[in-house]
């Protein structure tokens, strides 16, 4: 090829555009609705750091390696898999013999794309890659082509406080430093990573662009259980995105690639969001994330159904359960309109402390005297699913299964196990360690009946496992890999069962574990007060169907504090615990009417997309508001939180809405002390909640 060709691929609501120049270096230089921009402000379509090969120019961040700029185009080739368009992008080296064929697909009429990268050594000798995005996206500006008034959007997230964003101005974290005068380009980036095995403990693994002028936003994720980074940085005075999993520097991860090998990423996506209108570019973005997700999972009857779960843990039975306790939480979860009772940890232990002797997850006799079977069939018998809690990647160091696996069927470095709070971490690429897993799980579902796991991970063992190449990173990189291809089969086993993803309350909650399970614990926050910042937040990074809140009513509680409880959970999963065999009828009668509002409400929960009229929260915002936007109707829950003196009154912004005369009422609670009201002109809300520590849910429409 010696002279310049662009070309484009996508559909209706998302149009990609590629230009080879004379070198034939391919670059995306346009995603979105809009035309290309200048292919002078694009970054190559892969960029690859390989030991002995490095960068063009010394950096801490993705961009500039030599094989980025090495890599040519040689072909392109378009597909269709179901409702998927494919996309498949062939480059290589004829130096070293390094190709790499870059992979997009993207659904039907959704305005979002997923990318991955799979490498190969078609050459002679043995290379070792450091670092390989999934995606990089450059030539991203704002309306005066420049990074001035554009904004960054992350997320940070800690064990009872998920999903806190930040919008901050771009320039606040990529300070202007005029390269151009120093003829060089910015060595840095802002960037976030995740630290360990919990993909999500520290911060989120997605983020966003928005153009302060327009609105337009761009939105990512990186789909990996463990090691992951994204970096925004600026190349030409433009702004540029770089997603990748691991990497040698973040993660203590490379990749060996002998002559004839391949290694492929983790996957990574972006999502488009215009606002026009006057509207939320962000919320756009989001939406059109949201339909991606409900795109790329697994199919699961649950993701329709919404069925409700009471769970005997939160503020409950805490990890004690015994039959004596259980069956009348039992009765009452019946009552209240459960259709799932979910036993939580405990149920495999004696009295003693039990957290060291986990793994072989044999029923307690001790705490079930007639068996659990007695207490399992007490729950088919009030027509709910039974459901158990399991940790499946940890075995106690107590426990006799630590004697009974082969060391190799366990991380390790530097020749010994790795150890966190007690437990030994399960390596499943080793076939016994996935026999006894499969075993585990096929027996509690023949000799229980149990149609719901609880499946938890509460520990952090760091990098990973030095076997078998001495290289950690890789080593959990294979350890994740091999875990989803587990709960693959699990599911194909027993394509009825539903898998929740509770990871430590959310520390281990990508889309590459969501893919394949049903719905995600959003929090083990406690305090009812607190939750709303998570609740609310939850639908940026989850399917509002997949995001399980908790609502823990307690026979204590004024009903004001009984409705703002219930209230946590009523615009997501509804994941009900709490004392309701303690409360008086009038309570229980609470609950029940909060389940039913939830019952009539959850089709249109699974179809909807999220927005915020009061913006995303703020940890310890007063007014907190979410809303999903249904096809007819839009659900709003408003919270007012206690504490210091707020307005008795907000006015939410509904921008779709604007101009049209709708109804408004509150469906819960019944007897609410909240007056709201429609200004059709503008599209407001007006909410007036005169006591604090008090919330509702409005519907409009």
């Amino acid at each position: 090829m010696t002279d310049e060709a662009t070309f484009s691929w996508g559909h209706a609501a998302l149009r990609v555009d590629f230009h080879v120049d004379t070198q034939r270096r391919v670059r995306i230089v346009g995603v979105g609705p809009d035309g290309p921009v200048d292919p002078s402000d694009g970054l190559p379509l892969v960029e690859v750091l390989v030991a002995g090969h490095g960068r063009w120019a010394a950096a801490e961040r993705a961009t500039g390696t030599v094989f980025g700029e090495r890599l040519a185009y040689q072909r392109h080739e378009e597909s269709r898999e179901g409702g998927w368009l494919c996309l498949r992008v062939d480059l290589a080296d004829p130096d070293t013999g390094l190709t790499a064929q870059v992979h997009l697909r993207t659904p039907d009429g959704v305005s979002a794309v997923q990318s991955w990268v799979r490498l190969a050594n078609r050459g002679e000798q043995s290379l070792v890659v450091e670092s390989v995005t999934s995606m990089i996206l450059g030539g991203i500006a704002d309306g005066d082509g420049g990074v001035a008034g554009l904004d960054v959007w992350h997320a940070d997230n800690e064990w009872l406080a998920e999903g806190r964003w930040q919008r901050r101005a771009l320039r606040e974290v990529l300070v202007d430093m005029n390269f151009g005068r120093h003829r060089q380009e910015a060595r840095s980036s802002f960037s976030r990573t995740s630290q360990g095995t919990w993909s999500t403990g520290r911060h989120l693994p997605m983020g966003a662009l928005t153009a302060r002028d327009s609105g337009r936003t761009l939105m990512w994720q990186v789909e990996s259980p463990g090691g992951w980074r994204w970096e925004v940085g600026e190349y030409t005075g433009i702004a540029y995105v770089a997603l990748l999993g691991p990497t040698d520097r973040d993660h203590q991860w490379h990749q060996g690639l002998h002559p004839g090998g391949e290694f492929t990423t983790v996957p990574a996506a972006v999502a488009i969001g215009a606002s026009g209108d006057g509207g939320d570019g962000f919320a756009e973005a989001t939406a059109a994330m949201t339909a991606y997700r409900r795109a790329l999972r697994r199919p699961h009857p649950d993701h329709a159904d919404l069925p409700v779960i009471f769970n005997d843990y939160m503020n409950t039975v805490m990890g004690d359960p015994t039959t004596e306790r259980l069956r009348p939480l039992i009765d009452a979860a019946a009552e209240a309109g459960a259709e799932y009772f979910v036993i939580d940890a405990g149920w495999y232990a004696g009295w003693e402390g039990w957290w060291n002797t986990v793994g072989e997850w044999e029923e307690s006799a001790v705490r079930f005297p007639g068996g659990l079977i007695e207490v399992v069939d007490r729950i088919r018998a009030r027509d709910m699913v039974p459901g158990l809690w399991l940790e499946p990647e940890v075995v106690g160091v107590r426990s006799p299964l630590a004697e009974t696996l082969p060391d190799a069927a366990f991380f390790q470095r530097a020749g010994e196990r790795v150890v966190d709070n007690g437990r030994y971490h399960l390596d499943l690429r080793h076939p016994a360690a996935v026999g006894h897993l499969d075993a585990v799980v096929d027996r509690l579902v023949a000799d229980y009946g149990v149609g719901y796991l609880k499946l938890d991970y509460n520990v952090n063992p760091g990098p990973g496992t030095d076997l078998p190449t001495g290289d950690p990173g890789a080593g959990l990189l294979g350890h994740e890999r091999a875990l989803l291809a587990w709960l693959d089969g699990v599911l194909d086993r027993h394509p009825g069962l539903t898998l929740e993803n509770c990871a430590s309350g959310a520390m281990r909650s990508d889309y590459a574990m969501l893919s394949r399970l049903q719905l995600q614990s959003t929090s083990d926050q406690q305090e009812h007060y607190r939750y709303p910042s998570i609740a609310a937040a939850a639908p940026a990074a989850i399917a509002p169907e997949q995001a399980a809140n908790w609502a823990y009513p307690q026979p204590d509680f004024s009903d004001a504090e009984n409705a703002f409880a219930l209230c946590n959970a009523l615009l997501g999963r509804f994941y009900l615990s709490g004392h309701l065999d303690r409360m008086t009828p009038e309570q229980h009668a609470q609950v029940a009417d909060a389940v039913a509002v939830y019952k009539r409400i959850r089709t249109d929960i699974a179809a909807s997309v999220p927005l915020w009229p009061l913006g995303l929260p703020g940890w310890t915002d007063p007014w907190i508001a979410l809303g999903l936007r249904g096809a007819a109707t839009t659900y709003v829950t408003v919270w007012r939180r206690p504490g210091e003196e707020s307005a008795a009154g907000q006015t939410l912004l509904i921008p779709h809405l604007k101009g049209r005369d709708v109804d408004v009422s509150v469906l819960f609670p019944q007897d609410p002390k909240c007056s709201i009201g429609w200004i059709p002109g503008t599209g407001e809300l007006t909410v007036q909640l005169p006591e604090p520590g008090t919330a509702c849910l409005i519907a409009i429409g």
